[in-house]
């Protein structure tokens, strides 16, 4: 299972956008500084994933929310993980 993720940092609110096989690992590399992208603003939050079953998949996803990052689809995005009904974990 591979994952997309969305995370915001808590220093100077900016996200990043990126995919994953291991979630939980790959946000304590990015709390850690492990990621060189992000190694100076973190620490991150979780804000946002969604599930594929395939690498290929994954990465098309990545970069179609790359794409529109902080646009309107971007805010929409957020805006559906923060609603109650939705669970993060």
């Amino acid at each position: 299972m591979y994952y997309v993720y969305i995370l915001k940092s808590l220093s100077n609110n900016r996200h990043y956008v990126g995919y994953t096989i291991d979630l939980y690992r790959r946000l304590e590399e990015h709390n850690r500084g492990k990621t060189r992208s992000t190694k100076y603003v973190g620490p991150y939050e979780l804000m946002y994933k969604e599930k594929y079953n395939t690498e290929l998949e994954a990465i098309r996803r990545e970069r179609q929310i790359k794409s529109y990052k902080g646009g309107k689809a971007f805010k929409k995005l957020l805006s559906q993980s923060m609603s109650p009904s939705s669970s993060l974990v």
